[in-house]
């Protein structure tokens, strides 16, 4: 996390929390007024439009003053905490509060070592009063600034055992590992099975419902958070890209089939996302339908057309809609990008990916049918220029050679802007999705080899 400076060495200016974020919720404070902190000890949760964030001191102090209320949208660059004048004579002789005196403790007690440790910025959800925050199966929780550092250093960062808040891992155990004193490595996660797991519908996390006050008609609730950000981003791409959509099905009867026997080979339930991810794939590096691999540069009036595809995933969260980024999916094979969807798809709703990851689509895909639903009108995930929604799968007449048969049909909605993409372009690239989807065969391999 990058800081900020401020002229007056006793105020902690609010940092950057990730690349572009501008402005931020204050969701709790951890400290108040008095007490006295250890430097990385953490002020503040904060929430961004992507992730929530704990930021630390960076410096050891008492509190003078705090600026912000919980549900305050908070300026990048603003003054966070006034320090009382450093004065070490003071300051350290003071008794810390009950409140810091508990947290160094528990601190102590969970890491096994003593509570000066780098607290970092922790990104990912804090449930309840529980110091711990969750991470994706297998994985340990980590800033990207430190999976960065271990990757420079060669070091497998998800062998190591953490010694930070709740078992994060910190600059320290990385460090530590190179010279081989870093803590024993934890137990290696169970190996799944290729494949991606396709969550029944009814694991799908869903906000929870709001109950009006008993004797009120309405309810107010605060527009903030991801879902202003959403918010802003749909009105973004509904006020600039030019819609339209082209929709069909593909007989997917042999996809089934083949998807099917994946999954019993693997032990795992295989969705059709990864097979239609890689159908995309193949078209979207086609020179035919490159324009539809693309974002449009506003400010400099350009249309980029990428070689690579980095496929955007939109995933339902609690926090609301969120679109990780699988990149170069046209070098995976479709298991080795549904094992991707997983990850990220989980990573996501845990709150635990990184900003990095979350940025830099040029197509998205939208699976509605995991929920209900045949046919949808996407909004395109703007600057991008197309994006498809896969809908619900289900039996149906198909008409082959002269024969009709009960089959499987998945329908297809493709929408593009008009502005740079052609109505016929649209419609033969869905065509060319869905040859490919009928000889699923081809799919298993990187679409790049």
């Amino acid at each position: 996390m990058a800081h900020a400076t401020s002229s007056n060495p006793n105020e902690f200016i609010l940092p950057d929390l990730g690349e572009g974020v501008h402005e931020a919720e204050l969701k709790e404070w951890r400290v108040k007024v008095g007490d006295h902190v250890d430097e990385h000890e953490t002020l503040a949760e904060m929430e961004t439009d992507k992730a929530l964030v704990e930021v630390p001191s960076p410096r050891t102090g008492v509190i003078k003053s705090l600026h912000g209320e919980p549900g305050e949208i908070l300026i990048v660059g603003s003054t966070l905490v006034t320090y009382e004048p450093d004065d070490n004579s003071r300051t350290d002789e003071r008794p810390k509060s009950k409140r810091a005196s508990k947290r160094a403790l528990s601190k102590k007690s969970a890491a096994g070592a003593n509570a000066h440790e780098d607290a970092g910025t922790v990104v990912g959800a804090v449930p309840g009063a529980a110091a711990g925050v969750s991470a994706a199966p297998g994985k340990t929780l980590a800033t990207p600034a430190v999976r960065r550092l271990a990757r420079d250093l060669g070091i497998e960062i998800n062998s190591l055992t953490g010694t930070g808040i709740g078992g994060r891992v910190t600059e320290k155990d990385v460090r530590a590992a190179v010279t081989g004193q870093a803590a024993p490595p934890r137990p290696a996660a169970r190996a799944e099975p290729a494949g991606v797991i396709a969550p029944p519908a009814h694991a799908i996390p869903t906000p929870p419902p709001v109950k009006i006050p008993p004797g009120e008609a309405v309810v107010r609730i605060p527009f903030r958070g991801v879902r202003r950000k959403i918010a802003a981003r749909l009105r973004q791409s509904l006020d600039n890209a030019a819609h339209f959509y082209v929709m069909d099905e593909a007989d997917a009867t042999a996809l089934d089939a083949l998807r099917k026997n994946l999954g019993s080979a693997s032990g795992e339930k295989v969705s059709f996302l990864p097979f239609v991810a890689s159908a995309i794939s193949r078209v979207l590096t086609d020179d035919r339908f490159r324009a539809m691999n693309a974002v449009v540069d506003d400010a400099n009036e350009e249309i980029v057309q990428h070689r690579a595809v980095h496929m955007g995933i939109a995933v339902d969260t609690d926090a609301g809609l969120m679109v990780p980024v699988i990149r170069d999916c046209d070098a995976l094979g479709v298991l080795q990008i549904g094992r991707e969807v997983a990850r990220i798809s989980a990573a996501a709703r845990n709150r635990s990916i990184p900003r990095d990851q979350l940025v830099g689509s040029t197509f998205t895909i939208s699976n509605v049918g995991s929920h209900a639903g045949r046919y949808a009108t996407p909004i395109i995930n703007y600057p991008e220029v197309a994006i498809i929604a896969i809908g619900r799968a289900r039996d149906g007449m198909v008409f082959n050679n002269g024969w009709f048969r009960v089959g499987t049909l998945l329908p297809l909605s493709l929408a593009c802007d008009h502005r740079v993409v052609d109505g016929a372009i649209a419609a033969s690239a869905l065509a060319q999705i869905i040859r490919l989807l009928q000889d699923p065969e081809q799919l298993l391999a990187p679409a790049r080899q």
